[in-house]
């Protein structure tokens, strides 16, 4: 079964939208591929399919009575451009798996799978579309936002085939237990303490916002320094601001990721400059204190050189407790499989945080061997998966007792 769940997410990797990388957008081309392979296997396991208005891949597996209440696991199978195998879909092939492992047996409770839409924010610069779904957040402003090619969010769903009238459907409804999410680390410290698996307790809040710095382009060589002002120099002193920041706040990250210098010609001072800012901390408090300083330092950054400067808020999502019932019960089945109980607060969103808002949510790290993730080399151990499948086998009977 092992070998199967890596099989899968590497055979899943070549449902590309490039030849030669593995990017996967909000419902671009591939998603159907990716239906394909996974609604087949589950009606294999006899759980009926369905994709929803959001364009969310689920399937359920029924309980021993009819309406039982619900059991959720799932992650998404979008993925950021040139990303590894297994960032998102590998919570999905393990949920399949654990059906699988079940070999018909029923519990008390029914077990919904889902394979989320998105979750990366990659084509619509906001992310989060599969889950927000189910949370019932789905709202007109996020279906109306574009992508570079102007497209929205509800003709992207129009044009795969469904229908975002119908997005309140895909609400999550009746009885749910919670919501169990596998995921690899995507950072060093399981590997560094050699553990297969952890419990994750909580999830760091995260803030992106859009910087537009204004100035005023020139020529590079008949305009004094004196007497530029060059967006790109007042962005430069923003960055390292945000880095000095960063590192002075224990817990604190902080990425400026992403760059745009117009006209973007190497003899003409660059008179705009686009770019992005995702700061992040467990405490709210903390994270947002953090993101005023800096944008205290882009404007600081902007008066010395005559410069404009503006931004826009693209997420604003508070840090996440897991639910304390249900976490406990997964470190039960972790040390009921033989391994230590390593907690930790996950750095990285998911979309365990959007479902929290409406159900319980818990979720289980495995190792992420080197600490690699968004990146080609991603990878994971055999017998990390198997640790996971043990681990979600003995929280289902947890669950069922």
């Amino acid at each position: 079964m092992t070998a199967d769940v890596i099989g899968c997410c590497r055979e899943i990797a070549f449902m590309s939208e490039s030849a030669d990388s593995i990017t996967r957008t909000f419902l671009s081309p591939p998603m159907r591929e990716v239906h394909r392979k996974l609604g087949e296997w589950m009606e294999r396991l006899a759980m009926p399919v369905e994709v929803d208005a959001a364009g969310n891949l689920r399937g359920i597996y029924a309980g021993r009575q009819p309406n039982a209440p619900r059991l959720v696991i799932g992650s998404h199978v979008d993925t950021v451009p040139a990303a590894g195998a297994y960032d998102g879909v590998l919570g999905v092939v393990l949920a399949l798996a654990l059906v699988e492992e079940l070999h018909g047996r029923r519990f008390a409770f029914g077990i919904e799978v889902v394979a989320f839409s998105e979750e990366e924010g990659v084509r619509f610069g906001v992310p989060f579309i599969g889950s927000r779904a189910l949370a019932g957040t789905l709202d007109a402003d996020l279906l109306s936002r574009r992508d570079v090619n102007g497209c929205t969010v509800a003709e992207a769903i129009r044009a795969f085939g469904l229908d975002p009238a119908n997005a309140p459907d895909a609400e999550l409804r009746g009885d749910i237990l919670g919501y169990l999410e596998f995921h690899i680390e995507q950072g060093p410290e399981l590997e560094s303490l050699d553990l297969p698996v952890a419990v994750v307790e909580a999830i760091a809040g995260q803030s992106r916002l859009d910087f537009h710095f204004h100035g005023q382009s020139g020529h590079a060589g008949t305009t004094p320094m004196r007497l530029r002002r060059d967006a790109l120099a007042g962005a430069s002193e923003w960055v390292s601001a945000v880095e000095r920041l960063a590192l002075a706040t224990p817990g604190l990250v902080a990425t400026v990721g992403r760059i745009e210098a117009r006209p973007g010609a190497g003899n003409v001072i660059a008179g705009e400059v686009r770019a992005s800012l995702d700061v992040r901390h467990a405490n709210d408090q903390i994270r947002r204190r953090a993101l005023e300083e800096m944008t205290r330092e882009a404007e600081s950054s902007a008066r010395k050189r005559s410069l404009t400067v503006n931004w826009d808020i693209r997420m604003d999502q508070s840090a996440v407790v897991c639910d304390q019932a249900l976490t406990t019960q997964l470190a039960r089945a972790v040390e009921k499989q033989g391994h230590h109980v390593h907690r930790m607060v996950s750095g990285a969103g998911h979309d365990a945080m959007v479902l929290a808002r409406k159900i319980p949510v818990t979720m289980l790290f495995l190792r992420s061997p080197g600490g690699i993730s968004h990146h080609p080399d991603e990878s994971v151990r055999q017998e990390d998966v198997e640790a996971a499948l043990g681990v979600g086998l003995a929280f289902l009977e947890e669950l069922g007792k």
